[in-house]
């Protein structure tokens, strides 16, 4: 028996095969099981108008066998087979796929009766990755004759004649022996070779059959001391189908109840909880795919910097195709799990990637469209559990608004809550809806959390005319506010540093005259404090309180505070610029300005900084030193 050469080049193309085109061994088994399911979708559609063929759509079947002793694994389907001919040129030249010459000769009427994967007659090679030897024996449905092609890769291959008793192929691959860095031997052992049918070929429409050993217990025949039967164990071994062949998701809505696809979800995601939404979609069209998504209930506390997010896994046909598909939804819905099932993509050939993502594209503008609309009417019919919803995942939808120079904030602002008290959460639109005609702007204020943001100082005198706020408790927030940049018409007004709008021109000149007036004794403050604050002026938007600590530019307190955590030392040197204001109407401030004008500078300088901790402490920027704080304030007794 002559040994024949593959081609050059599809011997090259087996070495890159072998070693680049596929970056994941296990995949050999998902590729050798879609082209045996191949087989059988082309006898299965040939018994259609040939009565002869013999067998019904429940006969079909793939065997998987496993050898430990001769290091060796088999798949057998019983489907159309291979001529001779057939198998030198499919097998003996590589990317020559008769699955897609098959789906060619349907023509454009047939082809969307027919689901075939292996389009591209590289899969087949997969099993050179994990084999030294691979031999397949194959009768074509119709022939007498079998025929046995075999290889050690790149070397060449031999034909001969063989023997089978009916139609099918048998893929035998004598599994390499471990080396260093690889432990081939694991893939002969029944519990891996069936996790690998599960993770990839659980949905192939025709059953994958295995032998699989149980333990089971029978009666000894003999008694025990208290008369009860003696049991033993022995073990049996069965033939198992390990895929469930037909997909929940593949399923009307008529046949699966919403109840059986919460209980999917809780068994393949480990979840306690159910989902707070789901959306099952059946779409055709431009590109056609079944989709069945969850919104999860619960989410752990370490989950955004999680890098094993389990997302969405992407289906053709029933065969896996990646695990975790990022390139279906924006990183602010990588919350969602579930799966997507398309017979319309356009696979690369290692069916690791996606050779073109168009199709991808428009899936993924239809899934996000879909979920935000479940969430919307999560939001409208239980509001508790939207917010519930947004307590786990909200920083998600806020850093993908802020994201993109802030290119998704329209599709994904009505889905951001924000606090106007401790115990209430509103939109933004729902915020202007309620805002009287009289107010013009949305006022906001930031702090590390509601309580302290409503206690600062610059809250009161738009709390005192009516007006609710917007509590902001981090520099995200912040940022997603700036990008935001107005709601309905309405601008943003950051209460600790912009224009409240409650002044008129004459009461603002009024202001500045009397800052300029107090030139000398807002400059003995200012030198008081040193660096510790920018500037010092008199304010006109203070009620009660007798100072508050503000900035100036485009660094907020609560920014500072956010980037002193920062991985870099540039960052963490980003500061604000700090203003001193003070409210001349107050006592406090009275007293202060009386001893500065009295000549006690050294009790004006202490009541300078008693003042410039309590604006800290109400901002709520740590003191550096509380043990002379409390010195400052014994003194004053």
């Amino acid at each position: 028996m002559a040994k024949k050469q593959f081609k050059a080049e599809s011997k090259r193309l087996l070495d890159l095969m072998i070693n680049s085109i596929y970056t994941n061994k296990e995949i050999f088994l998902r590729e050798i099981i879609s082209n045996a399911s191949d087989a059988i979708d082309k006898l299965c559609y040939q018994a259609l108008t040939d009565d002869q063929v013999g067998l019904n759509r429940d006969d079909f079947k793939i065997d998987v066998v496993i050898d430990k002793e001769a290091r060796t694994i088999t798949v057998s389907d019983n489907g159309i087979g291979m001529t001779q001919d057939e198998a030198e040129n499919n097998l003996g030249v590589i990317a020559k796929s008769g699955s897609y010459a098959f789906k060619s000769e349907l023509g454009d009427a047939k082809e969307e009766d027919l689901s075939i994967i292996g389009q591209f007659g590289v899969g087949f090679y997969s099993a050179f990755m994990v084999s030294d030897q691979v031999t397949v024996i194959t009768r074509k449905y119709g022939e007498e004759k079998a025929t046995k092609w075999e290889s050690k890769g790149a070397d060449g291959y031999t034909v001969s004649e063989a023997e089978r008793e009916a139609a099918g192929t048998d893929v035998v691959m004598h599994i390499k022996p471990d080396a260093d860095e690889e432990n081939y031997s694991t893939f002969l052992e029944v519990w891996k070779v069936k996790s690998l049918i599960k993770k990839y070929s659980d949905y192939v429409r025709w059953p994958i059959k295995m032998d699989i050993e149980h333990q089971e217990r029978f009666e000894t025949g003999e008694k025990n001391e208290d008369g009860t039967p003696k049991y033993d164990f022995k073990m049996v071994t069965e033939n198992e189908t390990i895929n469930s062949m037909i997909p929940i998701w593949q399923r009307s809505k008529s046949e699966v109840t919403d109840e059986e696809c919460i209980s999917f979800y809780k068994e393949k995601y480990h979840a306690s909880k159910d989902p707070c939404a789901m959306a099952r979609i059946n779409a055709e069209g431009q590109v056609s795919y079944k989709a069945m998504l969850f919104v999860p209930g619960e989410s752990d506390s370490m989950y955004m910097f999680r890098d094993d997010k389990e997302g969405i896994t992407l289906y053709s046909n029933g065969v896996m195709i990646m695990e975790k598909c990022d390139k279906l939804v924006h990183d602010y819905f990588d919350f969602v799990k579930g799966i997507v099932d398309s017979p319309d993509l356009s696979l690369n050939i290692s069916r690791e990637i996606l050779q073109h993502d168009r199709q991808l594209k428009i899936i993924g503008q239809n899934l996000e469209k879909r979920v935000k609309g479940e969430l919307e009417k999560l939001m409208k019919d239980d509001r508790p559990k939207y917010e519930e919803f947004f307590k786990n995942f909200g920083v998600s939808l806020k850093c993908g608004v802020c994201d993109e120079y802030g290119m998704k904030k329209d599709f994904l602002r009505d889905l951001l809550l924000f606090y106007t008290s401790e115990d209430r959460q509103i939109t933004l639109k729902e915020y202007v809806d309620n805002m009287p005609e009289s107010q013009k702007v949305i006022y906001y204020a930031t702090a590390d959390n509601v309580k302290h943001a409503m206690s600062l100082p610059q809250c009161e005198e738009v709390r005192s005319r009516g007006y609710e706020l917007v509590y902001l408790t981090s520099a995200l927030d912040e940022m997603v506010i700036e990008t935001l940049n107005e709601q309905d018409g309405k601008k943003f007004c950051n209460v600790v540093t912009d224009d409240l709008g409650f002044e008129t021109e004459e009461e603002k000149k009024a202001v500045e005259e009397r800052n300029t007036e107090s030139k000398e004794f807002l400059d003995f403050v200012k030198e008081a404090l040193g660096d510790e604050v920018s500037k010092v002026r008199l304010s006109g938007k203070l009620a009660s309180q007798p100072c508050a600590l503000t900035t100036d530019g485009g660094i907020t307190l609560e920014m500072e505070k956010y980037f002193s955590r920062g991985p870099s030392e540039e960052m963490r040197s980003m500061k604000a610029t700090r203003v001193l204001e003070l409210n001349p109407e107050n006592n406090a401030v009275k007293a202060l300005q009386a001893a500065f004008n009295s000549g006690e500078k050294d009790k004006a300088a202490e009541l300078t900084k008693i003042l410039n901790t309590l604006a800290k402490l109400m901002a709520g920027v740590e003191v550096e030193d509380p043990a002379e704080f409390t010195r400052q304030v014994s003194g004053l007794f």
